[in-house]
């Protein structure tokens, strides 16, 4: 059992580090930490756990065939989403009504030799 009040615990920092031995550590020094250095890693995303692959044949062949399929679906809504900004190029505003008024700048001004 607990005999004092419990701790609270403290929200952990973004900072991730890493350890790694320094190159100069031929000589026998009496501190552990002057071997080791450590210095933060890059800041990317932290890597998640890593994914077993399956054994078995037919869960093998379920997860080729769950790939096909989220690729597929992806593929769709992307193609969805590019006819919807088409059509919102159709609206007052959009790339062909500026190249619009580029070619009647063109027509009015010209060039002046």
């Amino acid at each position: 059992m607990a005999q004092g009040p419990l701790k609270k615990i403290k929200p952990s920092t973004a900072k991730r580090y890493v350890i790694f031995q320094s190159p100069h550590n031929h000589k026998k020094s009496n501190s552990h930490l002057a071997d080791y250095m450590i210095r933060p890693t890059a800041l990317a995303p932290k890597r998640g756990p890593r994914q077993i692959a399956p054994k078995k044949a037919t869960l093998i062949k379920q997860q080729k065939i769950t790939k096909k399929l989220t690729a597929g679906l992806t593929a769709k809504t992307e193609r969805s989403l590019a006819q919807r900004a088409g059509h919102l190029e159709l609206l007052a505003g959009g790339k062909k009504d500026k190249k619009a008024e580029k070619e009647k700048g063109k027509e009015k001004g010209g060039k002046k030799n």
